[in-house]
């Protein structure tokens, strides 16, 4: 097994929920401030990992201090020999912590169900640990969405996205098939992320402010589950 890169983020990510106008008029604000980074314009895929129970997301949304999750990532369509990503990614006191390694699907998926092991590093014990802490780790959502993503001309580590057209299904639970399921934003509506280290720059809070544009609690996972909650009880019925 090769693994291919292994990042590490720590930062604050901060979500808003805005029309499609409002963002274009911030798209052409900030042209002077802000670049397309390495994916641009893609669909993201992701698989994300859970217990038979739902028990990762249950704990996610009561709002607890620390709060974690495991996914399968993808920047557009894959197949068994894609490179993806796969990483844990943390949350405490509202600090965002990420660990990812890059690798082929196959061997995420083998790795992911104890039929490999990664190379050992500093991330792969932690993705072990999360491993054999929550046991039984299946496959339970897989989410997609279109993202524009921008970074900032003087502070890489200062990123905005925008996603749109955000989907989820139960079924298939493979980044290698297409992109289809239930839409979870009202029409409409951008899900937008300003992802820093630091400070939010002075024009963005104009921008905001003047637009009355307040930040908001949105998880997608969360989301997702919350109407798979609400579509059992119909079944029910």
């Amino acid at each position: 097994m090769t693994v291919a890169i292994e990042t590490v983020f720590k930062r604050y990510e901060i979500k808003y929920l805005i029309t499609e106008e409002q963002c274009e008029k911030l798209k052409a604000l900030f042209q002077p401030y802000m670049k397309g980074d390495e994916y641009g314009n893609s669909t993201i895929r992701n698989v994300y990992f859970d217990t038979p129970s739902y028990l990762l997301i249950r704990n996610s949304i009561e709002k607890p201090v620390y709060k974690e999750k495991l996914r399968l990532r993808s920047y557009g369509s894959t197949t068994s020999d894609t490179t993806v990503f796969l990483e844990v990614k943390k949350k405490y006191k509202g600090v965002v912590y990420k660990r990812r390694i890059s690798l082929k699907e196959k061997e995420a998926i083998d790795y992911v169900y104890g039929r490999a092991k990664l190379p050992d590093s500093q991330i792969s014990r932690e993705i072990d640990y999360f491993l054999s802490y929550y046991r039984e780790l299946i496959p339970r959502v897989v989410i997609s969405y279109e993202r524009e993503a921008f970074y900032s001309r003087t502070d890489h580590t200062f990123r905005m996205t925008f996603d749109k057209n955000v989907l989820y299904r139960q079924e298939d639970l493979s980044l290698e098939s297409g992109v289809y399921g239930k839409q979870i934003l009202p029409k409409g509506l951008v899900l937008m992320e300003i992802k820093t280290a630091y400070a939010i720059p002075l024009w963005l809070t104009s921008f905001l402010s003047a637009n009355k544009i307040y930040k908001i609690s949105f998880s997608k996972y969360g989301t997702a589950y919350m109407d798979i909650l609400t579509e059992s009880k119909k079944e029910k019925k």
